[in-house]
C-alpha cells in the first residue's frame, strides 16, 4: 500500500522501485519549475541516462505523470509540460511535490477553502449516517488527541485519523477522494506550527475535535457542520500566524 502524504513527510521514507523513483524525481522537477510549464522534456535517451533506468521503465513513468496531468505527449514534437491548471491537485503525489518545493500562504489558504467546502458537509452527513460503532470509534480518536505525550508527529497522525474517519462515516464514497487534500492541509500545520509544543493548545485541539463528534452523536447536522468549520478556521489562522512570524523573523535577520 502506498504511504500517505503525511506519513511520507513525517518519516522521510523515499520511494524504492525504479518506476516510483523516476515518477517522484521527474514530478518534483516539473513542479519546482526545473522543467517550466510549456517546455519540452528531454528525449527518452537523455532521461533514461539521467535516471539510470531502461526505456521501458521510463515510458511507464511518463504514462503515470501524464495521468496526473503534468505532461502530455505530442507526436513529432515531444513531451510537453502542461499548464498548472491541468495538474491533478487531488493527487497525493502532486501535493507532495508542492510541499517539497515549498508552499506559501496562498496555497495553504486555497487548501483550507476546499476543506471548508467539503468537510463541514461530511460532518453533517456523519450526523445523519454514522453508525453507533463509528461514533464510538471517532470519539476514541478525538479523546486520544488530548494525550499529553503527543509529539508533533503523533498529534498530526491522530488528527488525520479522525478527519478520515469522519469522511468515512459520512456514508458518501466521493468524500474519500478529498482525503489527500486534508492530508496536505495537516502537513502544512505539522511543518509550520504544530500545537504539540504547548500543553494548553493540545487540550484545545482535543476539545474542538471532541465537539465535532459530540454533535455527530447528537445527530445534530447543523451543529456538526459548525464545529468542523471552527476547527478548519482555527487551523488556517494558526498557519497564517506562523507564516507571518516566520517572514518577520527572516526580515529582522537581514
Amino acid at each position: 500500500m502506498r504511504k500517505g502524504l503525511l506519513e511520507t513527510v513525517i518519516t522521510g521514507t523515499k520511494t524504492r522501485t525504479s518506476h516510483a523513483q523516476v515518477v517522484d524525481e521527474l514530478g518534483k522537477a516539473i513542479v519546482s519549475g526545473e522543467f517550466p510549464v510549456g517546455s519540452i522534456l528531454p528525449g527518452d535517451p537523455e532521461l533514461a541516462m539521467r535516471f539510470k533506468v531502461s526505456r521501458t521503465v521510463l515510458r511507464e513513468a511518463m504514462k503515470t505523470l501524464a495521468a496526473k496531468g503534468l505532461i502530455v505527449p505530442r507526436a513529432r514534437i515531444g513531451t510537453r509540460v502542461t499548464a498548472k491548471n491541468q495538474w491533478n491537485l487531488f493527487d497525493g503525489d502532486v501535493l507532495t511535490w508542492h510541499f517539497h518545493r515549498g508552499v506559501d500562504e496562498e496555497f495553504l489558504y486555497h487548501l483550507s477553502e476546499i476543506r471548508m467546502a467539503f468537510e463541514p458537509h461530511a460532518a453533517g452527513l456523519a450526523a445523519v449516517n454514522a453508525t453507533e460503532a463509528q461514533i464510538s470509534g471517532m470519539m476514541r480518536l478525538a479523546v486520544a488527541m488530548g494525550d499529553p505525550e503527543h509529539t508533533a508527529e503523533t498529534l498530526a497522525m491522530a488528527d488525520l485519523r479522525l478527519h478520515l474517519a469522519i469522511l468515512e462515516a459520512s456514508g458518501n464514497p466521493f468524500m474519500r477522494t478529498v482525503g489527500s487534500l486534508i492530508e496536505a492541509a495537516l502537513v502544512g500545520i505539522f511543518k509550520l506550527s504544530s500545537p504539540a509544543s504547548d500543553r494548553e493548545l493540545i487540550d484545545d485541539v482535543a476539545r474542538t475535535h471532541i465537539r465535532i463528534v459530540e454533535q455527530i452523536s447528537r445527530r445534530d447536522e447543523a451543529g456538526a457542520r459548525a464545529a468542523m468549520e471552527n476547527v478548519i478556521r482555527v487551523g488556517r489562522d494558526r498557519i497564517r500566524e506562523s507564516l507571518r512570524d516566520h517572514g518577520e523573523t527572516q526580515s529582522a535577520s537581514r
